[in-house]
């Protein structure tokens, strides 16, 4: 008599449902000029905030970035717990929410932004980032939404895929080819061959002013011209040069000049100036970068006693323990003064 075999069913998926997203133009804005992500980014941070920074990081752009919407993807953190995180990493630096003016007459809306990076900034990194002339004209576009309510239909993450059985490559078909022209010579290039000219004892080969090219490349980056090249780099020379490239290439690397920070360049004449205003990360109160240090306002950076409640004891030790949002912040500040 044959046995049946009743195996079990297989597991569900413990995959957690994806993250919602806003609508475009909303929702989580990641900030230039990040440091490579590592391991320890967020080390000196406590744990939840460590563990909602991790979150955070690894959302897409445009992510839902309410404190609803990311407590219910946060299985250990309620909405409150969240929101005191949120608090904490905009003292740390890694946050700040926005709010920018779109359209033009009567149609004036604003929209809300969460700006994140994954590298701690201080006030006055993110007072420049955030300034109407600084700010990318592209992140205050009109959008066809007037809410930044999140959308119910969000992005799946792929699963993985068993890899397809490897399949011998075709033939190639050899193409007709036709004799490309040379490119130019770059203006470092250039520079470089010409200093045997100026002075025979810089003389370089093709290979020399090849291999120093990028170097070079790094002073006209910086505003120079290959007059002012020259003459860095054959002033003051010694009366007998025993190996010219490594001279050139020493002085390439030590005597490149500062960087000068750029103007940036003013909009056309008819484009819509866009107003930008930061909000207190807690409370959401509008306001100028300079009066919401840490990214809070004044009555959330230092709480009143409520109606009722005894004044609280000049010995600092023997403070209650209830302000868990003023403690966190300013052990944090220490965290970030530390080495």
């Amino acid at each position: 008599m044959a046995v049946q075999n009743f195996s079990p069913a297989l597991p569900a998926s413990a995959v957690s449902p994806p993250h919602p997203m806003s609508h475009p133009g909303y929702g989580k804005r990641t900030v230039p000029d990040e440091l490579p992500p590592r391991a320890d980014n967020f080390a000196l941070l406590p744990l939840r905030e460590r563990y909602v920074a991790g979150f955070i990081e690894r959302l897409p752009e445009g992510a839902t970035m309410s404190v609803k919407a990311l407590a219910k993807q946060i299985p250990l953190y309620g909405q409150q717990a969240v929101g005191s995180a949120l608090t904490a990493l905009s003292v740390a630096g890694h946050l700040r929410r926005v709010r920018c003016a779109v359209g033009e007459g009567d149609q004036v809306r604003w929209v809300f932004r969460t700006y994140w990076s994954r590298t701690p900034r201080g006030d006055a990194w993110w007072a420049a980032h955030l300034a109407p002339g600084s700010v990318n004209q592209e992140d205050c576009a009109p959008v066809a939404m007037a809410e930044a309510e999140p959308v119910e239909a969000a992005v799946a993450v792929p699963t993985q895929r068993p890899p397809e059985p490897e399949r011998p490559a075709p033939a190639p078909v050899p193409v007709p080819t036709s004799p490309s022209s040379p490119s130019p010579p770059s203006p470092a290039y250039l520079a470089l061959a010409g200093l045997g000219r100026v002075d025979a004892r810089l003389a370089l080969s093709a290979a020399d002013c090849t291999a120093m090219e990028a170097l070079a490349q790094r002073w006209f980056a910086r505003g120079v011209d290959a007059d002012y090249l020259t003459r860095a780099l054959t002033a003051g020379l010694p009366a007998h040069v025993d190996s010219p490239l490594g001279l050139v290439r020493h002085r390439l690397t030590t005597k490149i000049p500062p960087a000068l920070p750029t103007t940036p360049t003013p909009p056309p004449a008819n484009t819509p100036t866009r107003r930008v205003m930061m909000e207190c990360t807690q409370c959401g109160t509008p306001g100028r970068p300079e009066a919401l240090p840490d990214g809070l306002c004044h009555p959330c950076r230092e709480p009143a006693p409520t109606p009722g409640t005894p004044a609280e004891p000049a010995d600092p030790a023997s403070r209650p323990a209830e302000r868990d949002v003023t403690t966190l912040v300013a052990g944090l500040r220490d965290l970030l003064k530390s080495p």
